[in-house]
């Protein structure tokens, strides 16, 4: 009898032994980044004198707990396939907007741009694997999330876990495609968004944190976002919109502007900024901005050149509360020449109020 409970209890052991040898990946995850399933994510390869490899992704990791397993839905954005600005359909209303060009407290009725493709379901999807550890960053102990994607070439990344109210945050450590990268994830589910009047009406101090790609150098880009300084159009409540009225480094007379930027007779140092919503259903809004006195020197009054355009997710946590956005700017150069790659402007950025 004693021979027949051993061996009892040594098959049982071999095939728990086996079931966990059968579901590692789960075992290993077990628990969720921060303890949060969704996340907003902006990632890309910006490099100094590189004018054809940049790239740029924005999207969303969901990860699952039960399986230890992680979807992306990205949207990608590079110079092997520079894509031009579309108009979203959007045309700020009169409340929020003026067709005086002379204007200095109101943007001008312009239909707002995106990149070709932000209209429309994200172009990549990946899958993969995840696991939890804790790594010894500068001395102290933190936990790290590293993913293992299920790609054509091997593809890795891993995050340090920074843990918030309602929200956690991913802080970049390495990526075998990306030089750098942001990520927000909380549990509200990835449709859920606030209003055009809830980001206007956010109270907490957001900050500006990226690196931008121009001109084959990367720079940091940083600075304190004014979003109470943008208005909410009352018919088209879709859309914030704020004419900066004077820039110190933009739209100056050796920006571009020979005739009428800063600097010049005219003196014209200011940006016409667009923020919009483009779904009920998702995170998506995209920001649109340019320089008043390029449209000037084309003699035009919306400006049809290199515009910068920012699509965003916006940044939501567990109570639903709007905390900023992840970002990415894809601005190709439209007007061509020997190099036109050169002149495209490129970004990853975070924009919230944790950074």
């Amino acid at each position: 009898m004693f021979r027949i409970a051993r061996t009892l209890a040594l098959a049982f052991c071999m095939a728990v032994a086996a079931a966990a040898a059968t579901v590692a990946p789960a075992e290993a995850a077990a628990e969720l980044p921060g303890g949060k399933a969704n996340y907003v994510v902006s990632l890309g390869h910006l490099k100094d004198g590189s004018t054809h490899n940049n790239w740029v992704r924005l999207g969303t990791y969901a990860f699952d707990a039960a399986s230890g397993t992680v979807s992306a839905n990205m949207y990608v954005w590079s110079q092997a396939a520079p894509k031009p600005r579309i108009g979203t359909g959007t045309v700020p209303d009169a409340s929020c907007t003026t067709t005086d060009p002379k204007s200095t407290t109101r943007v001008l009725d312009c239909e707002v741009k995106t990149v070709d493709g932000f209209t429309t379901s994200p172009n990549e999807t990946r899958t993969g694997v995840y696991t939890l550890q804790t790594d010894t960053i500068n001395g102290v102990p933190t936990p790290t999330v590293w993913i293992s994607w299920n790609h054509a070439t091997a593809w890795t990344e891993k995050w340090a876990i920074e843990t918030g109210t309602g929200l956690t945050r991913l802080s970049f450590l390495h990526n075998t495609k990306a030089t750098l990268g942001y990520g927000y994830g909380s549990n509200a589910s990835l449709g859920t968004r606030r209003a055009m009047s809830s980001v206007q009406a956010h109270d907490a101090t957001m900050r500006l944190d990226g690196r931008s790609w121009s001109k084959d150098t990367v720079t940091i880009s940083s600075g304190v976002f004014q979003n109470q300084a943008f208005t909410t159009c009352q018919t088209t409540t879709w859309c914030l919109t704020h004419l900066q009225p004077t820039s110190a480094r933009a739209c100056q007379k050796d920006g571009g502007c020979p005739n009428y930027g800063g600097g010049t007779t005219a003196n014209i140092s200011s940006i016409q900024y667009y923020i919009e919503k483009l779904s009920n259903t998702d995170r998506r809004d995209t920001l649109w901005h340019w320089c008043t006195c390029l449209a000037m020197e084309r003699g035009e009054r919306c400006y049809t050149g290199n515009s910068h355009v920012k699509p965003m997710l916006q940044v939501i946590d567990d109570t639903g509360t709007f905390r900023g956005w992840v970002g990415v700017e894809a601005s190709f150069w439209p007007n061509g020449g020997t190099n036109p790659r050169a002149n495209d402007m490129l970004s990853v950025f975070r924009l919230a109020d944790w950074t």
